[in-house]
């Protein structure tokens, strides 16, 4: 993952669970730590072994989105601000998939890009915190 990319709260995997960022550490020997944390552990790991969450149906949905729209092309899902979308393209092209943010279209494959785009425009977070059931992977 690109340490660039990462901010505080963002969810991220490693070995298997799903963690919150909590702290970006500055480099040693020219590599990153992250202080990550979830309810059952927390520690710090080189920003190289974290991945992100790649974006789907059941992730949308903990982040606040709602299925709003179904087709045989394309799968819409809402959250409760009417400006912010997120597009399932089902055809092979996959032009249309993504974040729609006032109608744009921002190109989103992981769950922290999300959560920064939110928080850069609302500013604060899409939502508090990582529950105990959902820090298993989907």
């Amino acid at each position: 993952m690109n340490i660039t990319d990462l901010k505080i709260t963002n969810l991220v995997e490693y070995e298997d669970q799903i963690f919150s960022v909590k702290e970006i550490l500055q480099p040693t020997d020219d590599h990153y730590y992250v202080k990550i944390e979830n309810d059952f552990e927390n520690f710090t790991v080189p920003a190289e072994a974290i991945q992100p969450i790649l974006i789907d149906e059941n992730w949308l949905e903990k982040l606040g989105f709602s299925k709003t729209y179904s087709s045989e092309q394309r799968i819409r899902y809402e959250r409760p601000e009417n400006f912010i979308k997120y597009d399932f393209d089902l055809t092979a092209k996959k032009l249309l998939e993504g974040l729609k943010i006032y109608g744009n279209s921002v190109k989103c494959k992981y769950i922290h890009e999300v959560q920064n785009i939110f928080s850069s425009l609302i500013g604060k977070p899409i939502f508090g915190g990582i529950k105990k059931e959902n820090t298993a992977l989907l």
